[in-house]
């Protein structure tokens, strides 16, 4: 179903949800210069509110959360990023984006890493169990041994693990404060440590 402006209502819907989060953002004085078509604003606030709550989602994930075309996502990204909101890096293949300002370079390495399902489960799993297994993540990811292998190489490159004595996450608080902050966009491995959060932090410490 489209409005009467012929802005379908289920894309209008999904940036007025995000935009609510991101007009409490720094970027939220751009309506003021926006054009006089409200979906100008509305995206740009949205774009912001998502990133908030998404840190480190690349383009094509933004563009088809909230249903944006191509050239439209460039072209708010690109506004955003130019009067300093926002931030993009590059993490291998992809672009990423996150608010400007709220990320030192190891956590948006470990962003990155959480947006892949197998890196993110294996982080999570030795947050859980510290003592974990390249076998113990494959039987918990139900994955191949030498999937945990690679992926293992990968994040030790990236700083984010140890393998001089077993497997060992790299600053384990940094990476599990993202892990819950961002708990419901990282899916249900992660919302199921962040429920339990204060009994895992209050174990290690």
């Amino acid at each position: 179903m489209t409005s009467s402006e012929g802005v379908d209502d289920d894309k209008r819907s999904t940036l007025r949800r995000f935009a609510a989060l991101g007009a409490t953002a720094p970027v939220a004085s751009l309506s003021e210069t926006a054009s006089a078509d409200t979906g100008e604003s509305d995206a740009r606030d949205a774009i912001s509110g998502y990133l908030s709550t998404t840190p480190g989602a690349h383009f094509s994930k933004i563009r088809d959360d909230l249903q944006l075309g191509t050239g439209e996502t460039q072209h708010h990204l690109r506004q955003l990023e130019e009067r300093g909101a926002i931030e993009r890096y590059r993490d291998g293949d992809y672009k990423r984006f996150v608010p400007a300002g709220r990320f030192d370079e190891f956590e948006k390495r470990a962003l990155g890493y959480l947006r892949r399902d197998t890196p993110r489960g294996m982080l999570i799993e030795l947050l859980l169990s510290s003592d974990s297994t390249a076998g113990d993540l494959a039987d918990a990811l139900e994955v191949s041994a030498p999937t945990v292998s690679k992926y293992a190489g990968e994040l030790e490159g990236a700083g984010l693990l140890s393998r001089e004595d077993g497997y060992a996450v790299e600053r384990p608080e940094t990476v599990l404060v993202l892990v819950v902050r961002h708990a419901d966009s990282f899916g249900d491995r992660a919302r199921r440590l962040a429920r339990n959060a204060d009994q895992f932090v209050a174990y290690n410490g």
